[in-house]
């Protein structure tokens, strides 16, 4: 080949190889063009799907979070349902509590254990549903269906909690449970202890409670009793498991006094459990020596919604023995003025037919044997020999209160005004 030839084939080479680059270069050009114009074209697709897309259902709640405690009363004057329970041989005595208690604006549920003889709870029953004022209002009811209560044992629990369900089921509205024995009697009348409730929240508990449970913690925290009146129908003692047990790590112990004023929202979260605490503590307590001094104040303390509702204190006068405190003195009529003096509106513990009870019907109730306390709906008109009230007035927001209703009002203040009234709360 001549050089001629050599270099027109060179020059060919150049040619084709300028060509294929300049149409490489044409379409990486037309690629990115394409590639721009169709991310401009559609970013406002993506952006205008993100804009109008339905947004992600919300995580779903717990069913506890819709759940809402009890609407307090709008009544100008509250209204009360009380537990009055007894055993074998209390059907006197709580037949004269009921009465000293009694107000046709309350609510009430009377309880004779299953140690009471057949005959003892049909009296009381005939009795209660014989009383003409009780007939008329309707507001007495006997607890039919018996307990078997065990002094210390988580059954004097399960039968209060059994009287609050009936009373809540029946009783109707009202804004606080009281819990009390045959052997509590009242320091102040009915019409004294409603006016006073009616000038504060009705969302408070009254209830003494600590959780500086000291020695209890070795003596009943930690030993493992059994009940028998959960299985048996013959009453005994508790008895002890050789077992020990560790102190909760879940919740926080609390303790104090076995008698108490709650609130009807407390009352309705102890008997539906709608986050299961008040179930849980239940079976805790189940196996806890002396339970009802620990139970409702362990559920409302680990509570969120009630534990800055409590009233560090009982409303009761009563005098103990020495520490540990375990064995209350029953009172007499040497006792008469410190119970005045508590400004308490009940005491606690009394004999059957002790003296003493005399003297507070005369000077603080106005109570005649065997009668009503006179009020607002019931008045004697001065006679001491009028029992019976011949009819019950319907308007019974109408009080008459006494100086009871001041002694009250003083110990209220000054559990409420008092400077470590917070840091009482469940501390």
């Amino acid at each position: 080949m001549d050089s001629t030839s050599a270099t027109k084939l060179q020059l060919h080479k150049k040619k084709t190889w300028f060509l294929l680059l300049t149409f490489s270069l044409l379409l990486s050009t037309l690629l990115i063009t394409i590639s721009i114009t169709s991310t401009s074209s559609t970013t406002p697709s993506l952006l205008n799907y993100a804009h109008n897309r339905k947004p992600k259902p919300p995580l779903p709640q717990f069913v506890e979070s819709k759940l809402h405690v009890a609407s307090i009363s709008p009544n100008p004057v509250p209204k009360l349902a009380y537990l009055i329970s007894g055993s074998a041989g209390d059907g006197v005595s709580l037949l004269r509590t009921l009465k000293a208690l009694y107000h046709p604006r309350n609510q009430y549920a009377v309880h004779l254990d299953l140690e009471a003889s057949a005959e003892e709870r049909l009296e009381v029953a005939e009795l209660v549903k014989n009383e003409p004022v009780f007939k008329r209002v309707g507001n007495v009811r006997m607890v039919t269906r018996a307990n078997l209560v065990t002094y210390r044992g988580p059954t004097m629990v399960t039968n209060t909690l059994h009287a609050a369900a009936i009373l809540f089921k029946e009783g109707g509205d009202w804004d606080w449970f009281i819990n009390l024995s045959a052997s509590d009697y009242p320091l102040v009348t009915q019409d004294d202890l409603l006016h006073t409730l009616s000038t504060i929240p009705r969302d408070l508990n009254f209830i003494e409670h600590t959780s500086d449970i000291g020695w209890k913690e070795y003596q009943r925290a930690k030993p493992v009793i059994i009940d028998p009146g959960l299985y048996s129908r013959q009453k005994s003692d508790v008895f002890w498991v050789t077992e020990k047990r560790s102190v909760p790590t879940a919740y926080r112990l609390f303790t104090g006094s076995a008698w108490m004023m709650l609130s009807r929202p407390f009352i309705e979260y102890c008997l539906w459990g709608w986050d299961n605490l008040p179930r849980i503590v239940l079976m805790y307590y189940a196996n806890f020596l002396s339970s009802p001094e620990g139970y409702f104040h362990t559920v409302i303390c680990n509570a969120k919604e009630f534990r800055n509702t409590t009233v560090n204190h009982d409303l009761h006068f009563i005098s103990w023995d020495n520490p540990p405190k375990q064995h209350p003195h029953f009172l007499t009529v040497n006792d008469y003025q410190r119970m005045v003096d508590s400004n308490t509106p009940f005491a606690r513990k009394f004999s059957n037919n002790e003296a003493v009870l005399d003297k507070i019907d005369s000077e603080l109730l106005g109570r005649n044997a065997n009668g009503f306390i006179p009020g607002g709906w019931f008045n004697n008109e001065g006679n001491p020999n009028v029992t019976l009230p011949h009819h019950v007035r319907t308007n019974t927001t109408e009080l008459k209160p006494g100086p009871g209703a001041e002694r009250l009002k003083r110990l209220i203040n000054s559990l409420l005004s008092s400077d470590d009234f917070i840091a009482k709360q469940c501390s």
